[in-house]
């Protein structure tokens, strides 16, 4: 008899086969990769094929799923910060501003008085639901995310950064819900919180990536001047400055997504040869294509009918408050005025613009991490499984509606985009260059 493990490794050549060579067909069509892996997970999951039991197996429990989240959301965000060439000024990054500091809150906020006075949870559990659904995903978001580091339009650009940063900054309030299942009394432990949960890890973060990089940099440049490395190693350089950069942060209790976000911000930067971080950036995206199958893969094994249809009156509660009321109108709150600021281009500020910040919040493997962060640190029982059930929902209801719109309300939206540009007065020169 065959081993499995030999078919599961023909089903995914396959589907690695079939993706890459009908990828100029798919890319126009109304539907995400993502769409395509999940499928092809449940269908080798218990309720298709039964190929892959992850859940009968004994290696796999919510530290595996960790890990490999934890994976592949470090190579996500550097991937997001090499995409980025915009000035470190804070008129240039003005939309990502409004996004981390009002939206993300609000959303988290909004998710929170969901669950306590509809979910019947209390206000920890309530507020870890909201951080862990909180945040958008940079590894699900390409479609809407930059194409490339000649992209300047504001809406790709926002989306990209928010991805990149929301996923670290989500996690203080990730701590404030397990500090707060553990123990009622915040005074406890709040002062704890905000001090080194709050400031010092984010502050940490940012020191630490800036330095890594720029380090790794400056010994890359010496080095290559002596003698240059293999070119088939050098992309190896971008997997290290991640590795180094997360685990240093790691040690000293920071928080290494945004340390990560920074040293792809600072790379971009720091090189006179521009080829040389969309080299990176090239091996990066591969990486986190391939990753995004595993674990999309993964997620399609390890769903069950039953639970989800347990809480699927209050996932679809979740779901529908969150995409259709939360997202949108925290998006149309944090970009109030956002027409008149000076943005990076001035015309790829259109009217939809707004609209479409509410409606692409998607929801990923960001989430998935943090779910399983949650896991390893105390969420069990009857609320754990709650909170675990309407997270998977959610995500795999993410996948499928914003995997199915993202393609034409992006080209809707460029369409117009193109109209409102050819129909404004001729645009000046950047106003940050």
């Amino acid at each position: 008899m065959v081993d499995l493990y030999i078919i599961d490794l023909f089903v995914i050549g396959s589907l690695l086969l079939f993706v890459t060579l009908l990828s100029g067909w798919i890319s126009r069509l109304p539907l995400s990769f993502a769409i395509i892996y999940l499928i092809v997970g449940i269908l080798l999951g218990p309720y298709g094929f039964g190929l892959i039991q992850l859940r009968r197996a004994e290696v796999f429990n919510a530290e595996v799923l960790k890990r490999l989240t934890e994976f592949v959301v470090i190579i996500s965000v550097f991937s997001c910060g090499l995409k980025i060439v915009r000035p470190l000024k804070f008129q240039a990054w003005n939309i990502t501003t409004r996004l981390i500091v009002f939206l993300m809150p609000i959303s988290i906020l909004g998710l929170a008085v969901a669950g306590k006075l509809f979910l019947g949870m209390d206000w920890g559990e309530a507020i870890l639901l909201g951080a862990i659904l909180a945040p958008t995903d940079p590894v699900l978001a390409s479609e809407v995310q930059l194409t490339d580091t000649n992209d300047r339009d504001e809406l790709r650009f926002g989306l990209t950064s928010e991805g990149g940063l929301n996923d670290a900054l989500a996690f203080p309030f990730v701590y404030f819900g397990i500090y707060a299942l553990k123990d009622n009394n915040w005074k406890n432990w709040f002062q704890q919180w905000v001090l080194v949960d709050l400031i010092w890890a984010i502050v940490v973060g940012i020191v630490i990536g800036f330095v890594v990089a720029k380090a790794i940099v400056w010994i890359d440049k010496k080095i290559q001047t002596m003698r240059r490395a293999d070119e088939i190693m050098e992309d190896f350089i971008a997997l290290g400055t991640i590795f180094i950069t997360y685990s240093l942060t790691e040690i000293v209790n920071g928080y290494g997504f945004i340390a990560v976000f920074i040293a792809g911000l600072v790379i971009q930067r720091s090189y006179i040869n521009p080829e040389r971080p969309l080299m990176q950036l090239e091996f990066i995206e591969r990486l986190e294509k391939l990753l995004e199958i595993g674990t999309i893969l993964i997620l399609g094994t390890i769903l069950l009918v039953q639970p989800m249809l347990n809480y699927a009156t209050q996932s679809l509660l979740v779901i529908v408050l969150l995409f259709l009321i939360i997202r949108p109108v925290g998006a149309w709150i944090s970009t109030i005025g956002g027409h008149l600021q000076k943005t990076y281009r001035r015309r790829t500020w259109y009217p939809g613009t707004r609209l479409l910040f509410g409606w692409f919040g998607i929801r990923g493997v960001g989430s998935l991490y943090y779910l399983s962060y949650a896991f390893g640190k105390g969420l069990e029982g009857e609320i754990g499984e709650q909170i675990s059930w309407i997270t998977y929902t959610t995500i795999v209801v993410s996948v499928i509606v914003h995997g199915i719109s993202a393609t034409p309300l992006m080209n809707w939206y460029e369409r117009n985009l193109s109209r409102y540009q050819n129909a404004s007065p001729p645009a000046t020169i950047d106003e940050f260059e």
